[in-house]
C-alpha cells in the first residue's frame, strides 16, 4: 500500500485523511473474504444506502473530539473570574450534547442492525434518519464547541472551523439532495 498524497476537501487537509492510495500486490486471507474479489465498493456503498455521503464514522469521531475539546477549553478558559465549565450554560449543554452524540451512535448501531438482520431496503428509513440527524448534531455540538473556543475557534489553531465546514457541507446536502 502506498499513500499517493493527503487530498485537502474544501481547501482543509483533514486530520484523518482523505487520501489517494495505491494497493499493490495485497493479499487477503481467505477467512478474511467477505465477498467475490473487487466488489468491496459495491458492498460499502451497500452498507452506507444510495446517494453520496460522507461517513457517519466521522460524524460520529468528530463530535466526540470536539466534546473533549470543548470540555478541556472549558476547564482552562475564564470569563468574568470563572472557568467556563463552572458556568450554568456549561453545565447544562454539555449533557444535552452526550446525550445526542450517545443516541446518533445508538441509532447508527440499530441501522447496522437492521440492515444485516432484514437488509438494507428495510432500513433504508433508519439509514436515511441518520443521514440527516447526523450532521445536524455535528453543527450543533461543534457551534457549542466554536462558542467555548471563542475566536480561537474559528482559526486553524483547533481542528473545528474544519469540522463546521465538513458538517455543514453534508448538513446542506441532505436539506437540498
Amino acid at each position: 500500500m502506498k499513500i499517493i498524497r493527503n487530498i485537502p476537501i474544501m481547501n482543509h487537509h483533514s486530520p484523518e485523511g482523505h487520501c489517494e492510495i495505491v494497493f499493490r500486490n495485497v493479499r487477503v486471507p481467505v477467512e478474511n473474504i467477505v465477498s467475490e474479489e473487487g466488489s468491496g465498493f459495491a458492498l460499502a456503498q451497500a452498507r452506507l444506502g444510495t446517494g453520496p455521503y460522507p461517513s457517519l464514522h466521522a460524524h460520529h469521531r468528530q463530535c466526540e473530539l470536539a466534546l473533549e475539546l470543548m470540555c478541556e477549553r472549558a476547564l482552562s478558559r475564564k470569563a468574568f473570574g470563572k472557568h467556563l465549565s463552572d458556568t450554568p450554560t456549561f453545565r447544562t449543554g454539555l449533557p444535552s450534547r452526550r446525550i445526542e452524540i450517545d443516541q446518533a451512535r445508538l441509532l447508527v448501531l440499530h441501522a447496522a442492525w437492521r440492515m444485516d438482520r432484514e437488509g438494507n431496503k428495510a432500513a433504508r428509513v433508519d439509514v436515511s434518519a441518520i443521514k440527516i440527524i447526523a450532521p445536524r448534531l455535528q453543527t450543533r455540538v461543534l457551534d457549542r464547541a466554536i462558542q467555548v473556543f471563542g475566536a480561537m475557534g474559528l482559526t486553524p489553531d483547533t481542528p473545528l472551523a474544519y469540522f463546521w465546514t465538513w458538517a455543514a457541507r453534508a448538513a446542506l446536502h441532505r436539506r437540498t439532495g
